[in-house]
C-alpha cells in the first residue's frame, strides 16, 4: 500500500517534469519561428535598399568608335565641256556666197567653211594699188629732183671754192665771193630738204603697200576656213545673208565649233575638302545614258583660291574622249577618291548638342573603380546620315555612350553594357 502511494508520487512529478520539457520545447520552437521571421524581413529589407541602390544607378550601352576610310570619296555635280570651243566671226563684210558644211559635221583644220563676196573690198584693193603707183612715181620724181639737186650743188661749190681763193688774192670783192657762198649754201639746203622729201615719198609708199597687204589679207578672209579639227555644232548664215566684220553681237556669228577628243568639267570642291582637291586625284564620271558605266578622269588643275560667296575651290578635270561617246553639255556625277587622315565615325545618337557645343559621354574609371561619365567637347567633320566624323575629342579606345540621355552630366556613375559585343 505504500509502495503504490509512493508510486503515484513518483508518477505524478514526472508527469510535471515531461510539462516542462514540452512548455521548453514550444518555446524554442516559437523563438526559431520568430528569429527567421525578423532574419528573413531584414534580408528581404537589405535586398530591397541594394535593388534600390542599384535601380538608381543608370545603364548605358557604349560602343568604341571606328576609323574612317583612308580615302574619302566625294561627289560633286558637273558639266562636260569641249576642251576647246570657238564661235566663227566673218573677217570681212559682204555676202555669203556658199558654205560647205552643216551641224554635226566633221572637218579638219584649214577646210574651207564658206566663201564671201566682197566686191567693195576688190574696189578697195584696186585703188590701193593705184594710190601705190602714184606714190612710187612721186618717189622717182623726189629722187630726180635730188640727183639734180646735188650737180648744182657740186657745181656750186667748185664756184664758191674758186671765189673764195680769187677773192684772197683780190681778184674780186668780199661781197661777191659773200655772194657765191650763199648761193652754194642755198643749193646745200635744197639737196637735204630734198632727201627729207624722198623719206617721206618712201613712207608713202610703205604705207600703201601695207594698206594693199591689209586688203589682200582681208580677200583672203572672204575664205572662211576652220581653225582646228573639230566638230560644226551650230550654223547661223545662209547663202545671200550679209555679212558683216567682227564678233558685233550672236547674229554674226557664222559658226560655231569645238573639239572634243578631250573633255573637261569645272567641279566646285567645297572648302572643309580643298587641301586633299590636288592634281593628279583620280576622278570617275558617272552619266544617266550610260547606266552601270564610269569614264575616267583625273584632276589636272586647281583655281588655287577659294570663291568668297560660295566658299568652293574651282577645279578642272580632264577626261579622254578619243572614242567620241561623250558630248559636250552634258551632265556628270562627279566621284573623286580624296585622299585624308582617317578620323574616327560614331553614330549621330552619340553626339550631344548643348549650349556650350557639342559634347560626347565617354565612360571613365573613377577613382573607386566605378565608372563615371565625361562630357568631352568634340569637333564635327562629315556628316554620313546615320554617323558622323569626328576630327578631334576622342581615340579608338574610348568607350563611347551610344545614346546618352539628355540629362547626363560629367562624374555621373553609370552601369556598362558594351554594345559592339551581340
Amino acid at each position: 500500500m505504500m509502495q503504490t502511494e509512493k508510486e503515484r508520487v513518483n508518477s505524478s512529478a514526472g508527469s510535471r517534469l515531461l510539462k516542462w520539457i514540452f512548455v521548453l520545447v514550444l518555446v524554442v520552437l516559437l523563438a526559431t519561428v520568430v528569429n527567421r521571421g525578423i532574419n528573413s524581413r531584414i534580408k528581404a529589407a537589405s535586398i530591397v535598399k541594394q535593388e534600390t541602390a542599384d535601380l538608381a544607378i543608370p545603364t548605358v550601352s557604349v560602343i568604341h568608335p571606328r576609323l574612317g576610310e583612308s580615302k574619302q570619296e566625294l561627289v560633286l555635280p558637273g558639266n562636260l565641256q569641249a576642251f576647246t570651243f570657238a564661235p566663227i566671226y566673218a573677217r570681212t563684210s559682204g555676202y555669203l556666197k556658199k558654205w560647205y558644211f552643216d551641224i554635226g559635221a566633221r572637218v579638219k583644220a584649214g577646210q574651207v567653211l564658206a566663201e564671201i563676196e566682197a566686191p567693195e573690198l576688190d574696189q578697195q584693193l584696186r585703188q590701193a594699188k593705184a594710190n601705190l603707183q602714184q606714190a612710187q612715181a612721186s618717189l622717182e620724181q623726189a629722187l630726180a629732183n635730188r640727183q639734180q639737186s646735188k650737180a648744182n650743188e657740186e657745181y656750186a661749190k667748185l664756184s664758191a671754192d674758186r671765189w673764195k681763193e680769187l677773192a684772197k688774192q683780190g681778184v674780186f670783192s668780199s661781197q661777191d665771193n659773200d655772194q657765191k657762198q650763199s648761193q652754194y649754201q642755198a643749193l646745200v639746203a635744197n639737196t637735204e630738204a630734198l632727201d627729207k622729201a624722198i623719206a617721206a615719198a618712201r613712207s608713202n609708199v610703205a604705207a600703201q603697200e601695207a594698206n594693199i597687204g591689209l586688203l589682200e589679207q582681208l580677200q583672203d578672209y572672204r575664205i572662211v576656213k576652220a581653225p582646228f579639227d573639230g566638230v560644226i555644232t551650230a550654223r547661223n548664215t545662209d547663202i545671200g545673208a550679209l555679212i558683216n566684220a567682227g564678233n558685233g553681237g550672236t547674229a554674226q556669228e557664222l559658226f560655231r565649233m569645238t573639239a572634243s577628243e578631250r573633255l573637261r568639267l569645272f567641279v566646285n570642291v567645297p572648302e572643309v575638302s580643298s587641301r586633299a582637291a590636288v592634281p593628279g586625284v583620280a576622278a570617275d564620271l558617272v552619266l544617266s545614258e550610260y547606266p552601270g558605266r564610269k569614264f575616267h578622269g583625273k584632276l589636272v588643275r586647281t583655281a588655287d583660291a577659294m570663291d568668297a560667296t560660295t566658299r568652293t575651290l574651282l577645279t578642272e578635270i580632264d577626261v579622254d574622249n578619243s572614242s567620241g561617246e561623250l558630248r559636250p553639255g552634258s551632265y556628270a556625277e562627279v566621284h573623286m577618291a580624296l585622299p585624308g587622315g582617317r578620323a574616327l565615325i560614331v553614330p549621330v545618337s552619340s553626339v550631344l548638342f548643348r549650349s556650350e557645343g557639342l559634347r560626347v559621354g565617354v565612360v571613365r574609371a573613377g577613382k573607386s573603380g566605378d565608372s563615371t561619365v565625361e562630357m568631352v567637347p568634340v569637333t564635327v567633320g562629315k556628316d554620313f546620315g546615320n554617323e558622323v566624323e569626328i576630327t578631334s575629342g576622342i581615340t579608338e579606345s574610348d568607350q563611347v555612350i551610344e545614346s546618352p540621355s539628355d540629362s547626363l552630366t560629367s562624374g555621373t556613375v553609370v552601369r556598362v553594357i558594351d554594345g559592339n559585343k551581340p
